[in-house]
């Protein structure tokens, strides 16, 4: 009995929606490496046990563990037409564990070790900092954010004169940061940024509550987007070939960040809707933005692509993907489901920096943006263009073309029109009844 008929007796059945979706893959597992009887699998105790054995030693949660016996029993029902063996003990034994597992779980203590979920924290760093990634991660904060946020601290640490950081405060606080503005000269922004960095310090891992810091702002500055005009784009994007003129096509077509276009999962490209769901994007918000048709057979050749890179992987033994949050350890499996597989993937397998397992990332920050940059120099653009002018380029001209400044504020994931409003004084307006003085002469 195929697991395609399987899936249609289940279906007319009276089984919940997640267990029609759930039952055919565990049947699948369990199927491998057995010897077809009539046409149909054999349903034994020790089979089942064995099964359930197998998935305990791939890290499978015992709730999982007893979804995968409850398929079997589906089949030996639906396809066997039997009610023997029995496996209510074995389902029993499994609802037990499940519960000890949720049980734990709730009250904050689990049987995973510390390198799964936290990942690699090297010892010869000081206690300080030790603490600071085990907090940001155990929050699952963005590996760029801890890098920044511990950055900062080093920093502190070295104005203090001594990494014993409990034995300072907001005076030690304000010094920093206000020498920070005056000496460093810095953004607001990056000032911002180092003062979020030590209120998580003092206030998430160290428990202390900071009062007002009375600090020296650094300078805000309003500073206009670099947009490229229609022309300047046609003029780059012969520069560009392969991945990257897909990649040029998407984020001036969609108006994506860079890392949100780096960062693009086959999932999240709907080609029927017309539409890409940009996941975790800034603010971890989520949002959904159009698809370019002009590259929609590019982009449906890439996920073939994609598709023959990923079998391969899984024949090497490999196949995984980093997973947001908590999925990993909630589907264990589901880093290897092809949804999930980077629309850009690198080249190369490599080590996850935080969990030390062997993964295929998506594409670096330096394949596009150096080659970006040249490309700019060789068409001899004089203006200081960077990746994300592509996505400023998006919204000028969705503007100029009289797209409504709400939807381009949706399409580019803003919180705030006036953050979007900024292009309006980009845009290119056409009729603009004011002429130079300089002209009369």
């Amino acid at each position: 009995m195929s697991l395609s008929q399987f899936r249609a007796l289940i279906s007319s059945a009276s089984i919940g929606k997640n267990d029609q979706e759930w039952f055919p893959k565990w049947l699948a597992r369990y199927a491998v490496g057995k010897e077809l009887q009539n046409g149909r699998f054999p349903v034994t105790i020790p089979l089942v046990i064995e099964f359930s054995r197998s998935l305990l030693h791939s890290g499978t949660p015992a709730w999982q563990r007893l979804q995968g016996v409850r398929a079997v029993e589906a089949y030996r029902t639906l396809v066997l037409k039997a009610e023997q063996p029995d496996l209510f003990e074995i389902k029993q034994v499994l609802g037990r564990l499940a519960a000890v597992e949720r049980d734990s779980t709730a009250a904050g203590s689990s049987d995973i070790p510390d390198k799964e979920l936290i990942g690699t924290i090297d010892p010869s760093e000081p206690d300080i900092i030790q603490q600071m990634r085990r907090e940001l991660r155990v929050r699952r904060l963005a590996l760029e954010t801890e890098r920044a946020y511990i950055s900062w601290v080093f920093r502190f640490i070295r104005h203090c004169g001594s990494d014993q950081l409990a034995g300072f405060g907001e005076a030690e606080i304000k010094s920093f940061l206000t020498e920070l503005a005056v000496e460093g000269g810095v953004a607001s922004s990056t000032q911002d940024q180092a003062k979020c960095a030590l209120l998580f310090l003092y206030q998430q891992v160290l428990s202390r509550e900071l009062a007002f810091l009375d600090v020296r702002r650094a300078r805000e500055s309003e500073r206009l987007p670099v947009v490229l005009s229609r022309q300047e784009i046609a003029r780059l994007l012969p520069e560009f070939h392969g991945l990257r003129r897909l990649m040029f096509l998407v984020m001036y077509g969609s108006g994506l960040r860079h890392k949100e276009c780096r960062k693009i999962r086959i999932k999240d490209v709907c080609f029927d809707e017309g539409h890409i769901l940009v996941r975790n994007g800034k603010g971890d918000k989520d949002r959904i933005t159009v698809l370019p048709q002009c590259c929609r057979q590019e982009l449906l050749d890439q996920v073939e692509k994609v598709r023959e890179l990923h079998i391969r992987d899984l024949n090497e033994g490999f196949g995984r993907v980093l997973l947001p949050h908590a999925l990993a350890r909630k589907y264990p499996n589901e880093n290897r489901e092809f949804g999930w597989q980077w629309l850009f993937p690198s080249t190369r397998i490599s080590k996850d920096p935080r969990s030390s397992t062997m993964l295929r990332h998506h594409v670096g920050e330096n394949f596009f943006t150096d080659y970006f940059k040249r490309a700019i120099d060789r068409v001899g653009l004089n203006k200081n263009a960077v990746p994300h002018s592509l996505r400023h380029s998006f919204a000028t001209h969705l503007l100029e073309s009289g797209s409504d400044i709400r939807t381009v504020q949706e399409l580019l994931g803003h919180a705030d029109v006036k953050t979007t409003m900024i292009y309006l004084h980009v845009m290119n307006k056409p009729g603009l009844a004011v002429k130079s003085p300089a002209d009369g002469l």
